[in-house]
């Protein structure tokens, strides 16, 4: 997965595209490509700006730094993080903006996965690694270094790969524990256990 840091991103939109935009009285928003478009958004759509229902001359606001250069509009947007994280969860494949971590995945197939691999120990923060690491998707974030800060959104791109990626690595995981833990023996699965070994395939 690709980082998109908003401490470090500039977004580019065309103005005269914006200026009708915002003459519309439509729904619209700015994507992180810099591109205008309109309710209803797409559902792998990442927006960095939507505007409201009642627009004023000044649509962004104090928590974005606007410049604008000649026939483009140069935004800044990590100061409205916490509106954007509202604006971008329900499109998002998981949430990594809290202290508590990513608690679910939001395609329900990847969720089956992750929900009985923790009868194996693997958490999710494991599968998410492995989403980044391995899989095509942007990871919309606010990350800076010092001091260390980090919230993010992920974004999958191919969820069959995805899905492909975690379940192979949970099924081979889950099964070096049946046979060399002696509290993952087969004879000593709990219902819960034994019900993930078959999800995986292993028994």
């Amino acid at each position: 997965m690709k980082k998109f840091n908003l401490f470090k991103e500039i977004i580019v939109a065309d103005k005269k595209l914006l200026d009708e935009a915002k003459n519309s009285d439509k729904i619209f928003g700015i994507n992180i490509n810099g591109d205008i478009v309109y309710e209803p958004f797409k559902d792998d759509e990442i927006l960095i700006f939507k505007n409201s229902a009642n627009p004023t001359n000044d649509i962004f606001g104090k928590n974005y730094q606007v410049v604008e250069d000649g026939d483009r509009v140069l935004i800044k947007a990590f100061s409205n993080w916490q509106e954007l994280i509202g604006l971008n969860t329900p499109r998002a494949s998981y949430d990594d903006t809290t202290a508590d971590g990513v608690a679910e995945f939001s395609n329900k197939e990847l969720e089956e996965i992750g929900w009985h691999a923790t009868e194996f120990n693997i958490d999710y923060r494991t599968l998410v690694e492995l989403f980044e690491e391995k899989c095509d998707g942007i990871l919309l974030c606010i990350e800076q270094e010092d001091p260390y800060q980090f919230s993010g959104l992920g974004f999958l791109s191919d969820n069959i790969h995805a899905k492909e990626v975690i379940y192979n690595f949970c099924k081979e995981k889950a099964q070096n524990l049946i046979k060399n833990d002696p509290d993952f023996a087969l004879d000593k699965l709990t219902d819960d256990e034994e019900e993930a070994a078959e999800f995986f395939g292993i028994i």
